[in-house]
C-alpha cells in the first residue's frame, strides 16, 4: 500500500489528508479492521516507537495507552498483585498470570483509566488472545501490534460493530534518519531522535547516596522512554515496571511535577482497601466506576458519598476516604522513580516527588541551580542520577 486516504485531519475542516511514504516506497503497515483518522495514526507511530523500544531495553513485552500522542501510562509484563489486580479491574481475568503481554497492558491500561478512556494502544508483541479479550472490553480507538493471533484478530474485529481500528506494523521497519515536518508552509528538518535509553545513561550518579537498584534502574528506564514519547514539558513517576503518573505539556516543570505526582496518587490510592471495598451497584459500568472512583479519591465535583449521590452508585452508603487516612497510606510508598524530559530549576520539584515515595530520580542536569537540587536529594537521602539527555517531544 502506497498512501492511505484519511477522511480529514486533525479536524473535520482539514482535507484533504493522507498518509504516504516520501521515497515512494509502501507504508511499514496494512490495515486489518477500522479506518483510523489522522490523529489515530499519530498515536499509533508514537507508541508503536515507544513499546518497540521499551522491549529492547528491557527485553519483556511492553503495552503503552496513549491519547492526544501522549501515553496515559507504559508499563512492561511483570505480574500483578490480587489487589492490582482489583484496581486495574481484571481480576476477573483467566490466564492473566500465564501472559507477560496481558499483564502489561492490565497495568497500561489500568494505571490512569480516565485519561485512558477512548485511547490508542500499542503492544510490543504478537497480540494473543488474554490480550484481545481485555482489549475488546475497554472504551479504546484502536491497536498497533507487529501481529495477531488468528482468534485474537476475530475478538477484536467484533469490537465497536465491526469498526475498531487494527494495525499490524512491520517490526523491521527503520525509519529515514532524517525527518520532516510542516508548520505554516515552512519545512523543518531535523535529525530523528535515536538516542538509545539504557542502563549505561544511569551511571553518572551525582548524590550521596549511589545505591540504585536493578528494579530502579528498570522503573527509571520505563520512566525515560515514556518522556521520549510524551509531549514537553514532561515528568513520568514509575514504579514495578510501570509508569504510574505522566505530567505532560505543561510550561512549567513544577506543574508538571504536580500533575503527574497526584495521578500517581491517586494511582496508588485505588489500591487502598476502602477503595477496592466500595459497594458499586452491579450495573454501573466500567467508564463510571472509574469517574466515581477518581470523585471518592479526589473528591471533585460531586461528593459521590453525600446522601442523594450514593444512591446513584453504591448498594450502601460508603464512608469517606479521609485525608488522614490518604496521607497515612501514601505515606507507606516509596521505592518510586521519577524522569524528567529537562533539567529540574528549582529544588520545589524534590519536595514535590517526596511526597510521592520517590527515592529515584533521572534527569538531564546542567541548570545553574543544580547544587540546590542535589541538596535537596542529599536532604531526603535520594538517589539522582544526571543523564546529559534533554528528551523533548514536540
Amino acid at each position: 500500500m502506497k498512501e492511505f486516504e484519511l477522511k480529514y485531519g486533525c479536524n473535520p475542516n482539514q482535507k484533504p489528508s493522507r498518509i504516504f511514504m516520501d521515497n515512494g516506497e509502501d507504508l511499514p503497515i496494512e490495515i486489518l479492521n477500522g479506518r483510523p483518522g489522522f490523529i489515530n495514526f499519530l498515536d499509533a507511530f508514537n507508541s508503536w516507537q515507544l513499546v518497540k523500544e521499551l522491549k529492547e531495553a528491557l527485553g519483556m513485552p511492553a503495552v503503552t495507552s496513549f491519547k492526544h500522542v501522549s501515553p496515559t501510562s507504559a508499563a512492561v509484563g511483570i505480574p500483578l498483585s490480587e489487589d492490582l489486580k482489583k484496581a486495574c479491574f481484571v481480576d476477573d481475568i483467566e490466564g492473566l498470570d500465564e501472559s507477560p503481554l496481558a499483564c502489561a497492558y492490565a497495568r497500561a491500561r489500568g494505571t490512569d483509566r480516565m485519561c485512558s478512556f477512548g485511547d490508542w494502544v500499542a503492544l510490543s508483541d504478537v497480540c494473543d488472545v488474554t490480550t484481545a479479550l481485555m482489549i475488546k472490553r475497554e472504551v479504546s480507538d484502536g491497536v498497533i501490534a507487529p501481529g495477531y493471533e488468528p482468534e485474537a484478530l476475530e475478538i477484536l474485529k467484533s469490537k465497536r460493530k465491526g469498526g475498531y481500528n487494527i494495525v499490524k506494523i512491520d517490526p523491521d521497519y527503520v525509519p529515514e534518519v532524517t525527518e520532516h515536518k510542516h508548520v505554516f508552509g515552512i519545512t523543518f528538518e531535523q535529525g530523528r531522535n535515536n538516542f538509545k535509553i539504557d542502563a549505561d545513561l544511569l551511571k553518572n550518579i551525582v548524590t550521596e547516596n549511589k545505591d540504585m537498584p536493578e528494579s530502579a534502574v528498570r522503573d527509571l528506564i520505563v520512566a525515560l522512554i515514556t518522556l521520549k514519547y510524551t509531549q514537553s514539558n514532561s515528568v513520568c513517576y514509575a514504579v514495578d515496571g510501570q509508569a504510574i503518573g505522566v505530567g505532560a505539556g505543561q510550561q512549567s516543570r513544577i506543574h508538571c511535577t504536580r500533575l503527574a505526582g497526584t495521578k500517581a496518587d491517586t494511582w496508588f490510592l485505588r489500591q487502598h482497601e476502602k477503595v477496592l471495598g466500595l459497594p458499586f451497584k452491579p450495573e454501573l459500568g466500567r467508564p463510571d466506576r472509574d469517574n466515581v472512583i477518581d470523585g471518592y479519591i479526589n473528591k471533585n465535583e460531586e461528593d459521590v458519598c453525600a446522601d442523594g449521590n450514593w444512591q446513584k452508585y453504591f448498594t450502601e452508603q460508603p464512608a469517606p476516604l479521609t485525608d488522614e487516612e490518604a496521607k497515612a497510606f501514601l505515606a507507606t510508598r516509596e521505592g518510586v522513580a521519577l524522569g524528567s524530559d529537562a533539567f529540574f530549576p528549582f529544588s520545589d520539584n524534590i519536595e514535590r516527588a517526596k511526597r510521592s515515595g520517590v527515592k529515584y530520580i533521572a534527569e538531564p542536569g546542567g541548570s545553574i541551580r543544580d547544587d540546590a537540587v542535589i541538596e535537596c536529594c542529599n536532604k531526603y537521602d535520594m538517589v539522582m542520577a544526571f543523564t546529559g539527555m534533554r528528551l523533548f517531544h514536540h
